[in-house]
């Protein structure tokens, strides 16, 4: 699924086209993606403008002109591609390019989802923080309002893993296995401790990597592992460097550690990490 870096990664591509442009009007090929398409879907966006195009969490939302919000999230295979070059023009659609929105300039942002676990919808302007899609969500972890301090309150009483912990959506916002599994590595601390176990300097550790790797990740256009594009179109190349996730068996990168990235599974989900690097 794609997580925060990938998602924005997308938003800025997107970003040149759709923000402060017109709609046009929008090709709508099928009733439904994980949810339906919202009462005349269609309708309602032909002529908006998208005075704003930003991110939440995993989720793409575009402020129109009438007080409607575009809500988007990619799913677990979903991405959105811009054909904007009138030398080369519009391909046609394949079995699963579900949607195109057809902007006034002349280009298209088409939305494709083979596994169809994406979500495009309209909600009120005054529902984007109350929305149950949205409403949990915890602070966005490049943000000012999550820092060291913050992030200390949240794990102090939770006697969980604090990989677990991490993938929780209240704590922190847009935080997916993979820069979870990463952040760790970079900070030292073995994915198997309690959260509450952990020691201000750990903490303090853990909140700086944790932004360093999702910048990271979002100045190399993300991770492509499977389905993840760029807006234009190019794959992301953060994958390349990796660490520790999906790297089980093969050495750890660290200088004159000598060990080998070890798996477990927690909640369901693959961790990867360093058994002598990280503690």
């Amino acid at each position: 699924m794609p997580e925060l870096p990938e998602v924005e990664t997308v938003t800025r591509g997107l970003t040149p086209v759709m923000e402060g442009f017109v709609v046009d009007h929008v090709v709508q090929r099928r009733p439904n993606l994980r949810f339906p398409f919202p009462e005349n879907f269609v309708g309602r966006m032909a002529g908006r403008r998208i005075n704003q195009l930003t991110r939440r969490a995993k989720y793409i939302l575009g402020y129109l002109d009438d007080g409607q919000v575009l809500l988007v999230h990619l799913g677990m295979s979903g991405r959105m591609t811009i054909f904007d070059d009138p030398l080369v023009g519009v391909p046609a659609p394949a079995k699963h390019d579900h949607v195109d929105f057809v902007m006034q300039s002349g280009a298209v942002v088409r939305f494709t989802d083979p596994r169809r676990f994406g979500v495009i919808t309209l909600i009120a302007a005054d529902e984007v923080n109350t929305h149950k899609m949205l409403a949990d969500i915890g602070p966005e972890p490049l943000g000012n309002s999550f820092n060291a301090t913050v992030l200390a309150a949240g794990i102090a009483k939770r006697a969980s893993p604090i990989k677990t912990v991490l993938l929780d959506q209240r704590l922190v916002a847009g935080l997916g296995n993979i820069y979870v599994c990463e952040a760790l590595f970079r900070s030292g601390i073995a994915p198997d401790r309690l959260a509450k176990d952990l020691k201000p300097d750990e903490i303090e550790r853990l909140y700086r990597e944790i932004r360093l790797v999702l910048e990271d990740a979002i100045a190399a256009g993300g991770s492509s592992l499977k389905d993840h594009r760029q807006a234009n179109g190019e794959l992301g190349y953060f994958q390349h460097s990796f660490r520790v996730y999906g790297r089980e068996g093969e050495g750890c990168f660290a200088d004159g550690c000598g060990s080998t990235v070890g798996r477990i599974v927690q909640a369901g989900r693959s961790t990867f990490f360093c058994p002598t690097c990280q503690k």
